[in-house]
């Protein structure tokens, strides 16, 4: 399983709009950064990603299960983006800042620590334990 940070305006989409939709899923959608598009079209199903608040909190505030792989996304006819289909798994106990990713030396090479602006990248192994456990969850 790879696992994955999906950034989310919470004015736009929020946790609170996911966790609304549970136990169904809902497209990820709106992506228009090939980057991001590329990181979704690698998404497998089972996959699991960090749910991301960015703008005013830039916390990660909860998990999402990757439910149905890349396809075109429903909300423009430009067959050039893709999106995933993701359902809410769980919510942090408590959301840990990009500040704490930041202060945290551990979490250095972290694609959020120094690339914060893309809104789907990958979480390597040892970083998703670490965030976990900042958050209060004992894995995923």
């Amino acid at each position: 399983m790879t696992r994955w940070l999906m950034k989310s305006e919470p004015d736009v989409w929020s946790w609170d709009d996911q966790m609304a939709k549970a136990p169904d899923s809902e497209e990820w959608d709106g992506i228009r950064n090939y980057q991001a598009r590329n990181n979704m079209r690698k998404m497998r199903i089972g996959d699991r990603a960090f749910f991301y608040h960015s703008q005013t909190e830039k916390a990660i505030v909860g998990i999402v299960e990757v439910t149905a792989e890349s396809h075109p996304d429903s909300t423009t006819d430009d067959d050039r983006w893709d999106c995933v289909d993701v359902r809410a798994v769980k919510a942090f106990p408590k959301p840990v800042t990009l500040a704490e990713c930041k202060a945290t030396e551990q979490l250095n090479d972290m694609v959020l620590v120094n690339n914060s602006r893309l809104s789907v990248q990958p979480v390597r192994d040892y970083e998703w334990e670490i965030i976990c456990r900042m958050g209060g969850l004992k894995g995923d």
